[in-house]
């Protein structure tokens, strides 16, 4: 049998943060293919300026407190927009309308 407080330490895992993804992330976009692919699909190098600031961001969170850092993950969690956007079926009729009602015009 669990005790209480096992039951809901089992329930909210803990994150623990590693910069590793962020040193590789890093590390790869200096990579010649990388480079090149971002010249072929968009004509111009890679400064990395995102990696930067991530690995960046990940170092400045090792330096606080654990608590901080579990606060400040879920809050990052929480503000992140959702991948999915839900329509009621009179709303998707519609944008469905919009956005592909010209190809009823062609017939």
């Amino acid at each position: 049998m669990t005790s209480e407080g096992e039951g809901q330490a089992a329930t909210v895992p803990k994150r623990r943060l590693s910069c590793k993804t962020c040193i590789d992330n890093l590390w790869f976009c200096y990579s010649p293919v990388h480079q090149m692919q971002q010249y072929y699909r968009l004509g111009v190098l890679d400064n990395c300026a995102d990696k930067w600031s991530s690995l960046l961001d990940c170092l400045s969170l090792k330096t606080k407190r654990s608590s901080e850092v579990q606060e400040i993950l879920e809050n990052r969690e929480k503000d992140k927009p959702h991948i999915w956007t839900f329509r009621t079926s009179e709303e998707s009729s519609s944008h469905w309308k919009e956005v592909f009602g010209h190809l009823d015009d062609m017939e």
